[in-house]
């Protein structure tokens, strides 16, 4: 039997047989025809022909019922899927795993008065748990994307309980192409819960024995932990990590105090496969360091995630399984490693570029005005609560914070900080520190207007004059491309905004200033806010960055 020529289609249909569909009710249509036959094709499948679209969502249904399994109900494009409409109520408030397939026009024909197209993506709104339109692939990374909608979507269907989800997929002529003769085999994301598991019941330690079977197979294993609240992940769980073998790769962000030096090491690891992890758990939210991102996903390891929400974030390309749990619940049951060269390794990386950091002195600029702010905080007896914005000032804190940061690093946006660190402070007795670059601070400063801030809110303000980050790519713009527009260079001070707003002001021009502000910032008692504005230069600032890490990378003796 041979199968469509559409990739998206062999896609869903593989991962529809590889998640554990065994029924499919089909109704008749020429855009969903490449599906019917392709599900028709497969001998694990079997389909029940129902005209009456209607009537198929509820004979759907009761297959549900009486299996407890996903179930598909096939439609053609337009009014034919809101036909299953009741059905897929019926199934959510039932808790029931029914896998609503619709064929779809190509998506530049909706709305244009061609046949049988309208909006079919959310059209069944908040009677799916999950909604994915399938995007017809032409290159790796778009046939990734669908593998990836579709094991979120049939993994919905059955986690918290079950209910009904829509996958959605556009179909482009010719749709009586069946020239393949195997489907491929697809990548499957398998999930775990404390409660389900695929099929069966599944205990805590259920699935802790199945992390531990997939890491005994791990030579080189990795635990990466992106953002995390504080208290969600303790310095003694880490710890007891290494203890065991494992070789854990973290920021300041992720809840455990530690020195960050991912992106250092990163540039000194050797490329050589033996030296890159072939097995990674990941846990906590979002990484600041871009070059561990596209490390891992250079590496192709398999990947498990391990979410108290059993999320699917794919963030290195090569998810395998998503345990929905508690990360350090899990963590904790993991078992010990025994490649000690693999951890003896890493940890020689880590001993050379804490040595070499400790070496490199920036010159006057906003690298060296973190790093002496942050010298002050870990030699300081005084709790310190510390709020740092996105962009540049973020990545100088991962640089020298040997505790953890608070970040808005969900979406990674300016706007905000000032005011999140702000409001911070209102429920705090400690300090609270915002560390903020000058276009998100004065995208940001009304946050300071018109509150009563009290003494406990201190702000560096790093401001040289436009945004610093986009120095990289000053070199790299046309000639007709004005610089000053793409960074936003200004001539603005703090100055008389705090004088307007009862917060008092201090300045620093050179590293004499910035140790007697940052002593003002840090220890003068007060009842207002205190801001320290750090006046510095935007190409300076970035070559300090630049040579940090050349300096990191140039004292290699094996380079």
């Amino acid at each position: 039997m041979m199968y469509s020529s559409k990739p998206n289609v062999n896609i869903l249909t593989s991962l529809l047989v590889a998640h554990g569909v065994r029924h499919a009710v089909v109704c008749p249509g020429s855009r969903n025809a490449p599906i019917v036959h392709n599900l028709d094709a497969c001998q694990r499948i079997r389909c029940h022909p129902v005209t009456d679209e209607r009537s198929a969502g509820f004979q759907a249904l009761g297959l549900c019922q009486a299996t407890g399994k996903p179930v598909v109900v096939c439609v053609t494009s337009g009014t034919a899927l809101l036909n299953v409409a009741p059905a897929v109520a019926e199934a959510y408030y039932q808790h029931l795993p029914l896998v609503v397939v619709s064929a779809d026009r190509p998506q530049q024909w909706i709305d244009q008065l061609d046949g049988q197209t309208m909006p079919q993506p959310d059209a069944l709104g908040r009677f799916v748990r999950k909604a994915v339109s399938l995007p017809e692939p032409c290159n790796d990374e778009q046939q990734w994307y669908c593998n990836r909608l579709v094991n979120e979507a049939l993994i919905a269907a059955r986690r918290d309980g079950c209910g009904p989800v829509h996958v959605n997929v556009p179909i482009t002529p010719p749709l009586y192409d069946f020239g393949v003769p195997a489907l491929p085999k697809e990548r499957v994301i398998e999930f775990f819960s404390a409660t389900t598991g695929p099929g069966e019941g599944m205990s805590v330690v259920n699935y802790a024995k199945t992390l531990r079977l997939q890491l005994a197979k791990a030579v080189r294993p990795l635990i990466v932990i992106g953002q995390m609240k504080p208290e969600e992940m303790s310095d003694s769980i880490v710890k007891n990590l290494e203890a065991k073998g494992y070789v854990v790769l973290q920021e300041p962000l992720s809840g455990a105090a530690s020195d960050c030096v991912i992106d250092e090491m990163l540039l000194l690891a050797s490329k050589a496969d033996n030296l890159q992890p072939d097995y990674i758990v990941y846990v906590g939210g979002t990484l600041v360091s871009k070059r561990l991102k596209a490390y891992l996903r250079h590496c192709h390891a398999v990947c498990w995630r391990v979410d108290a929400e059993g999320e699917v974030a794919d963030t290195f390309t090569n998810l395998r399984g998503v345990v929905q749990a508690r990360p350090a619940d899990v963590l904790e049951t993991l078992p010990s490693q025994l490649n000690q060269r693999w951890l003896a390794y890493w940890q020689s990386l880590r001993k050379e570029v804490l040595e070499r950091r400790c070496a490199y002195q920036p010159a006057y600029s906003s690298m060296l005005a973190v790093k002496m702010f942050e010298q002050r905080v870990h030699n300081g007896g005084r709790k310190a609560m510390v709020h740092y914005a996105n962009s540049m000032s973020v990545r100088l804190g991962c640089i020298y914070a040997r505790h953890y940061i608070y970040c808005n690093r969900g979406v990674n946006g300016i706007e905000g900080s000032l005011s999140t660190a702000a409001g911070f402070s209102l429920a705090s007795d400690d300090n609270v520190y915002c560390v903020i670059g000058d276009l998100s601070f004065f995208y940001d400063r009304n946050a300071l207007w018109g509150t009563n801030y009290l003494g406990n809110l201190r702000v560096l303000l790093l401001n040289n004059g436009g945004g610093g980050i986009f120095e990289k790519f000053a070199d790299h713009l046309p000639d007709e491309v004005d610089v000053d527009h793409v960074m936003a260079r200004h001539h603005t001070s703090a100055r008389g905004f705090c004088a307007d707003n009862k917060i008092e002001y201090h300045c620093a021009v050179n590293t004499v200033g910035l140790d007697l502000g940052l002593s003002r910032l840090m220890q003068r008692h007060t009842s207002v806010p205190i801001l320290l504005e750090v006046m510095t230069d935007a190409e300076a600032d970035w070559a300090a960055y630049q040579q940090y890490f050349n300096f990191i990378k140039d004292n290699d003796p094996d380079q």
